[in-house]
């Protein structure tokens, strides 16, 4: 699988090719860091100092190989697609395996700092429902006044949460239909596209 680098990234990587590779290798460490513990703009001035060029080109260049090194790792790409999806940009043939080399020796890393990123979402653990039906009060003697009372169990952090819901059918009806749709929406090929690039 290849990865679909926008212009706006090819622009970003362009000033890789500039740059002595112990820079670029100090971009990829720089980059990694990134991930860990954020943006640091101290690191970029000091970089463009050294280099004679504005901080922005520096914040760029390092933010275009995070997009590249996350990609890459979010999607446990080959060498051999890596290569490929890094041949299009022109690079010289030592800056491709300089920039091979980085992909592999942080991959691990990078997918273990992406997966502590993730949200921690409750999940869904059993539901239990009943149906009442009130048919007559004290000032109406005939009236049908259903209500679906809905108990559902997550987990969450290792233990359990329980909500209680109560709705009427017709309610209950549409939010059934928006999920069918949601469900038949999630089979089109764009939507596919999404998810694949989400994982």
């Amino acid at each position: 699988m290849l990865l679909d680098l926008s212009e706006e990234h090819k622009e970003h990587l362009a000033f890789l090719p500039q740059v002595d590779s112990a820079v670029v290798a100090e971009f990829g460490r720089i980059a990694v860091e990134f991930l860990r513990r954020g943006s640091n703009p101290k690191i970029y001035e000091g970089a463009a100092r050294k280099l004679n060029v504005s901080s922005d080109t520096v914040q760029h260049g390092v933010e275009g190989l995070t997009y590249l090194l996350t990609e890459s790792s979010k999607l446990m790409i080959s060498e051999l697609d890596f290569q490929d999806s890094v041949f299009v940009l022109g690079f010289s043939e030592e800056l491709n395996k300089l920039l091979l080399q980085l992909y592999l020796d942080n991959r691990k890393e990078i997918r273990t700092i992406l997966s502590e990123l993730a949200p921690d979402l409750p999940s869904y653990h059993s539901l239990e429902w009943r149906l009442d039906v009130q048919l007559a009060s004290r000032s109406l003697r005939q009236q049908i006044k259903p209500a679906v009372t809905i108990k559902l169990h997550l987990n969450h952090n290792g233990g359990h949460n329980t909500n209680v819901l109560q709705t009427d059918p017709a309610t209950l009806l549409h939010l059934v239909q928006q999920l069918e749709q949601a469900l038949e929406e999630m089979k089109t090929n764009h939507c596919r596209r999404v998810v694949r690039n989400i994982k």
